[in-house]
């Protein structure tokens, strides 16, 4: 995924619209002078004692324990050297930017103005009660070695070089990977390691802990091999000196398995490359250019390996998938360092889970068709998710094992829903209902499999065995994209127009022609429509052929509506079926109805559709709390929309007395628990969280969930229609891979219950 930047759009970037890359925001109220009071004055004090007697108290009443200093004097700035402190404070606020969006931990950038070596000691030392954790960044070795070797040995809080200790760990893991790949053992492996900084030193030590010899291990710097007989060896390159008769990076990697650059750009030549052992692992990860282009080496042999910093090809070596997700896991355990064992446990997490399925999201945002463990993937990306919920409680676990943990967990399922959490709560739900239609997946027919979104939701949705597969359409070209993605398995495929389903199609025509001969359908006319796939697919739901249909991806909502509730039909007793969209926002799931079939209901509608959206709340395993919404709080106005609201409640709260809803009820209230409780404690819901919205007319909600999705970047799952006889779910136009998982997966669980209430029906018919 290649990226150009210019210099011209950079600047831009980080001067408007104000600025830099970070800003403080408060976490408690502070709109009136009582807030400003608890504060501040007088109400710090409380706290302020509270600590003083007890200082561990101060991970109870600040924020230390989510609060990381990232510090550098800017001695070796990304490539660009000694730039200074100031120059150095675009980085890291970047990487105070990565800290919070990858793992929400806060950050304070700190550059600190000397190159003496015992006043940064000193500065840090100085500052560190304000911290719960202390990340290095971009000084140059030797330096770099001594002041975390000492602040490691003097603080009481966890403290990493990233730059070593980053680069190492993710290495690390994709060296693991890749000696699997290539089928060699750590301990049988020559590495060549080109360059002797801070990452090179850090990444040769960790390679030991992996099983590398260090007799196996050849270092080399800008004069060559790091012999045992050079007199100008530091301490940290003397513990990899090496007695072995070469002197010159060439002569070095001679019959070598791994090639590990962190030097600088284009001095390993293809000859170098050619003379290395069968299945050859290249770690070029120097920036922005590589030891040896990427283009250059897989060009030069076929059996390499090759890993390089670059993002623009496979198995980047970027630190954003370590040091996020380490800190997490040993600020929540309140680590007094990170250790050895943390570090391998991270390496070992890493590596796992390159070996799962990848999730669609990866490969959309990295343009793959198919991402799976392999030369080309050997290490995650750094946009999946799952790195948050894999990485932190394999850290926190060592910390525990290994002694340096003060605050353990015990509750191991509560703190992987607690980090979920941390990407922005809301998929909760999803991922609950996900497992709800695992448990007994349904056949779901996708009526449009012949395109490329479709098939690669079918393909998720097969693999993670959330349903069982039927696609429809042209078999030829389903089969192409198939082999093309890699979609392997016993799928059904089904093709409407082929002459193998004639007699089904026969069959299918008589059924729609006696179900609408007296609506002016002719069986000419009917035997023409079998031949398109939503109305044979609809047929073959009505037969029993599969449990649930999800179609629409290249049509219009209407367009596709329509015929299916004609074909399909609604549940006995209703007069329309309705739609809802379930909002996965930051305070947790919300449903809006209708957003896309009742333009304008009526009182009697408006009840159907509290009903229905009741109904599958319960089938998301939620306790439904409903408001209706309009422009004013119970409105004595004689407006149509107002009047039908209010005579909708009533009859509600008759017939329908189990429902919690109230209303009418402005937005903001409907919402805001304390501000309604306030106003109107005498709802049917005081006290509740509100999670469902019921809108007035077709236009408010549509327009409400689309501004929601569009401005706040909140997932939405539907319209999820209600009310239908059999389970068919209808896509947006041009839906997202994911968002078609998501209704495959409601449609899933759908079915299921549809199934459980005819079961039941049965079961009372025969008693």
């Amino acid at each position: 995924m290649s990226t150009k930047i210019s210099k011209k759009e950079a600047l831009q970037y980080h001067e408007s619209p104000q600025p830099g890359k970070i800003q403080i925001t408060p976490t408690k109220k502070h709109a009136t002078q009582r807030d400003l009071s608890l504060a501040y004055s007088p109400g710090v004090a409380y706290p302020c004692l509270e600590i003083a007697e007890d200082p561990e108290k101060v991970y109870k009443y600040t924020s230390k324990g989510n609060l990381v200093a990232v510090i550098s004097n800017g001695t070796a700035v990304l490539g660009l050297g000694d730039i200074g402190a100031e120059a150095g404070k675009p980085v890291m606020e970047g990487k105070a930017l990565l800290f919070k969006i990858f793992a929400d931990i806060d950050v304070f950038d700190i550059e600190v103005g000397t190159k003496n070596v015992e006043e940064f000691i000193q500065t840090v030392k100085n500052i560190a009660p304000t911290f719960g954790g202390i990340n290095l960044e971009d000084i140059k070795a030797p330096e770099a070695f001594e002041i975390e070797k000492r602040l490691v040995a003097e603080l009481n809080i966890p403290v990493m070089h990233d730059d070593q200790h980053g680069t190492a760990i993710i290495s690390t893991a994709a060296l693991k990977n890749a000696l699997e790949i290539a089928g060699k053992k750590a301990e049988d492996v020559i590495i060549v390691i080109n360059g002797a900084g801070a990452a090179a030193i850090s990444c040769s030590k960790l390679y030991k802990n992996l099983g590398v010899k260090p007799e196996n291990m050849i270092m080399c710097d800008s004069k060559g091999v790091i012999r045992k007989d050079r007199l100008d060896l530091s301490e940290e390159k003397t513990e990899f000196a090496t007695d072995k008769n070469v002197h010159t990076l060439a002569e070095a990697m001679k019959n070598s398995d791994v090639f590990i650059g962190l030097s600088k750009g284009d001095v390993v030549s293809p000859a170098m490359i050619k003379s290395m052992a069968k299945n050859p692992i290249v770690f070029a990860m120097a920036n922005p250019d590589p030891e040896i282009s990427y283009s250059l080496a897989i060009k030069t042999r076929k059996d390499i390996i090759m890993a390089t910093g670059r993002s623009d090809h496979p198995n980047q070596v970027n630190n954003v998938l370590g040091f996020p997700f380490i800190f997490r896991g040993a600020l929540d355990v309140r680590a007094t360092k990170i250790n050895e064992e943390m570090k391998m446990a991270a390496v070992y997490a890493l590596a796992e889970l390159a070996k799962e399925s990848v999730p669609e999201h990866v490969n959309i945002a990295y343009k793959e068709k198919k991402l799976q463990f392999g030369k080309d993937y050997i290490i995650p990306k750094p946009f999946d998710t799952r790195l948050i919920t894999k990485i932190p409680p394999a850290v926190a676990k060592a910390a525990m094992e290994s002694g340096v943990a003060t605050q353990p967990i015990k509750d191991w399922a509560k703190y992987i829903e607690l980090l979920e959490e941390r990407l922005g709560t809301g998929n909760k739900l999803m991922r609950l209902v996900t497992a709800r239609a695992k448990s007994d997946p349904k056949k779901v027919l996708f009526a449009e499999a012949d395109e490329l979104a479709v098939l690669k939701a079918a393909q998720i949705v097969h693999e993670e065995g959330i349903a069982k597969v039927v696609l429809l359409g042209n078999k030829e070209k389903i089969t192409f994209l198939m082999k093309e993605l890699s979609f392997d398995g016993d799928i059904e495929i089904i093709d409407p127009k082929s002459n193998e389903e004639q007699e089904r199609r026969d069959l299918f025509a008589e059924q729609y022609w006696k179900q609408r001969q007296r609506k002016g359908i002719t069986l000419l006319e009917a035997e023409k429509w079998m031949r398109e796939r939503n109305y044979f697919a609809a047929m073959m739901l009505n037969n029993d052929l599969a449990d649930a249909l999800v179609t629409g991806y290249t049509r219009a909502y209407p367009t596709v509506a329509k015929p299916i509730i004609e074909l399909i039909g609604k549940q006995p007793g209703l007069k329309k079926v309705a739609a809802t969209n379930l909002m996965l926002t930051e305070k947790g799931p919300l449903f809006l109805s209708d957003t896309a079939m009742i333009r304008n209901p009526t009182t009697e509608e408006l009840v159907e559709i509290v009903r229905l959206t009741n109904t599958t709340m319960k089938l998301f395993g939620l306790s439904p709390n409903l408001a209706f919404v309009s422009y004013a709080n119970f409105s004595p106005s004689k407006l149509e929309s107002v009047q039908k609201i209010q005579d909708a409640v009533s009859i509600i709260h008759h017939k329908h007395p189990a429902i919690n809803i109230d209303g009418a009820l402005q937005a903001d209230f409907a919402l805001n628990e304390n501000l309604r409780s306030s106003k109107f404690p005498f709802t049917k819901i005081e006290g509740k969280k509100v999670n469902g919205l019921i809108f007035p007319n077709l236009d408010a909600a549509n327009i409400s969930y689309k501004l929601l999705k569009e401005l706040n970047n909140i997932e939405s799952v539907g319209p999820i229609i209600m009310g239908l006889r059999k389970p068919v779910h209808l896509l947006q136009l041009r839906a997202s891979v994911d968002e078609i998982v998501n209704m495959v997966t409601v449609a899933v669980v759908d079915a299921q219950e549809k199934e459980i209430q005819e079961n039941l029906k049965n079961k009372k018919g025969k008693n």
